[in-house]
């Protein structure tokens, strides 16, 4: 029965902490570390745990999945000097900075790079809902941080844990084979999967298939990686970027309608239960605690909490510095950022997902039998910092406006340039897809009489005044109120056993499309 109630308890966790951070300004993931440390003060709930190895095979391919087909290639592309920086040399500074302080606080120098490579990554779940009302430029840089970064810290956590079981020696070459397998081949494995997945999907004409290969999709990607022992989480994330460039040309409106939603909700748990397993795992390291006080580790979760933080400000305020010293073009100069606007990425350096897993997947024992050093004191550590780090997001808003970010109006702008382009396209070739299918005249101008209408339409948004919009908003308006009607017509049908429920969803189905319709035609107020 305790998996049952956890299901129960993570459930309305999810609801409660939703709720409460739509009415009160408190980041979600916050509420859900403080609900799953709360669950862990329950006798018989607090000896519930997720292994390690279900947080990388199953939450993490299908959560950095959906972030890297919903992320903007293009925008990576234009950053890519900073993505990549970001995520090799900055996770290598943090590492080397985690280690030396906890070496210098008494772990011996193995664990040491154990637990700072753990907390070098930042992590994409905790990015992705934190940071969404972000400037896409900001929002862009900070998820492909996320997502390309943790190939390397887990190869160096890797290499760490082995040198300290005794199962790995550590050499220049060894070192930079293991991350040109890990990157090299992580990318290779995405890539194959990618185009094995397009393949086949390109073939299928069954929304539900389609939607069953989507969701196979990351985790062939990461077992592919794995086979080769390279980075299953960078397979995951070049196979989504590639899935998002193909999948438009392959993929029709009706799996979309059927999949998006999908993945959508499933994500949204999955990444919010992460965030209450942090709880969770943490008041239980906190009580397994036996290697030293708890005072003392409290000292080592600040000191080190400091370090990863404030190596990260250290980087995004000099590194810049550096790069305009050697790059002057005058494309660089443009997208330079002001020192204010850079406190935002500095403060968005959340560790989430990926460090907990690392810390609870070390081993217990060493090859020679002796217990692993310190290992109850590192996941104390990894677990304080993981929540320290996301406090921060308590003063993102208030970093947010210090930073004076400027109006992002390019998403706005590239949608009225999308919908103008295609009502145009339409328009032109609507009396050649007339007579190549046979359309009657009349039915042509009645069509294109509501695409000259759309387009007025667009030309219009932004003049709340305009005749056009007040019009189309009414008519809105009044088809969604009409629908409201027609539904409890449908249920007072069912009520009185005139209908049967099958027949009752198939309708509201039909209903439910057209009000979907109006809602999304819908001109912005």
């Amino acid at each position: 029965m305790l998996g049952l109630e956890m299901v129960v308890l993570l459930g309305i966790a999810l609801v409660v902490c939703g709720a409460l951070a739509r009415r009160y300004p408190i980041a979600p993931a916050i509420l859900l570390v403080i609900a799953g440390i709360l669950i862990g003060f329950v006798p018989h709930l607090r000896h519930a745990h997720l292994p390690p190895e279900v947080i990388l095979l199953v939450f993490l391919p299908a959560i950095l999945y959906w972030e890297s087909l919903t992320t903007s290639l293009r925008e990576i592309r234009n950053n890519l000097r900073v993505v990549v920086l970001t995520s090799t040399a900055l996770v290598l500074a943090t590492a080397g900075a985690v280690a030396a302080t906890a070496h210098a606080l008494g772990m011996p120098w193995g664990p040491a790079w154990v637990l700072g490579a753990a907390l070098a990554p930042t992590d994409a779940t905790a990015v992705g809902v934190l940071a969404r009302n972000l400037p896409r430029r900001t929002v862009t840089t900070l998820r492909a941080e996320s997502l390309v970064n943790d190939g390397t810290a887990l190869v160096l956590y890797g290499l760490a844990v082995g040198v300290t079981v005794g199962e790995e020696t550590l050499t220049g070459w060894h070192v930079t084979w293991l991350l040109v397998v890990s990157y090299g081949g992580g990318v290779l494995a995405g890539g194959v999967v990618g185009l094995l997945s397009w393949q086949i999907r390109r073939r299928m004409d069954d929304p539900m298939l389609e939607g069953i290969a989507m969701l196979v999709t990351p985790f062939a990607a990461f077992l592919a990686a794995e086979l080769i022992e390279a980075s299953g989480v960078l397979a995951v994330v070049a196979c989504g970027l590639f899935i998002s460039q193909v999948a438009p040309r392959i993929t029709t409106a009706a799996t979309r309608h059927l999949v998006t939603p999908f993945w959508t909700l499933s994500t949204t748990v999955l990444s919010s239960a992460l965030f209450v397993l942090i709880g969770l795992e943490a008041q239980s390291a906190f009580r397994g605690l036996s290697s030293t006080t708890l005072q003392r580790a409290w000292l080592d979760i600040l000191l080190v909490t400091a370090v990863v933080i404030g190596v990260r400000w250290a980087w995004i305020y000099t590194t810049p510095y550096l790069i305009r010293a050697v790059d002057r073009r005058p494309s660089q100069r443009e997208r330079r950022v002001s020192a204010r606007q850079r406190t935002v990425s500095a403060t968005a350096g959340f560790r989430g997902a990926i460090s907990l897993a690392a810390v609870l997947a070390v081993p217990r024992t060493l090859e020679s039998g002796a217990p692993f050093p310190d290992r109850d004191l590192i996941v104390v550590i990894a677990c304080g910092v993981i929540v320290l780090s996301l406090l921060q997001a308590l003063v993102l808003p208030a970093v947010v406006r210090y930073a004076r970010l400027p109006s992002d109006q390019s998403v706005i702008d590239e949608i009225q340039l999308a919908e103008v382009f295609t009502l145009d396209a339409a328009i032109e070739a609507l009396d050649d897809a007339a007579a190549d299918l046979g359309v009657d005249g009349h039915v042509t101008e009645r069509v294109r009489k509501e695409l000259d209408k759309q387009r007025r339409l667009v030309d219009a948004e932004g003049a709340g005044d305009d005749p056009l919009v007040q019009h189309t908003s009414e008519y809105t308006s009044l088809s969604l109120a009409l629908l409201a009607l027609r539904r409890d017509a449908l249920l007072q049908l069912r009520d009185e056993r005139r209908i049967d429920d099958i027949v009752l969803r198939q309708v509201q189905a039909r209903l439910d499309i057209e009000e979907v319709r109006f809602t999304r035609a819908a001109p912005p107020e």
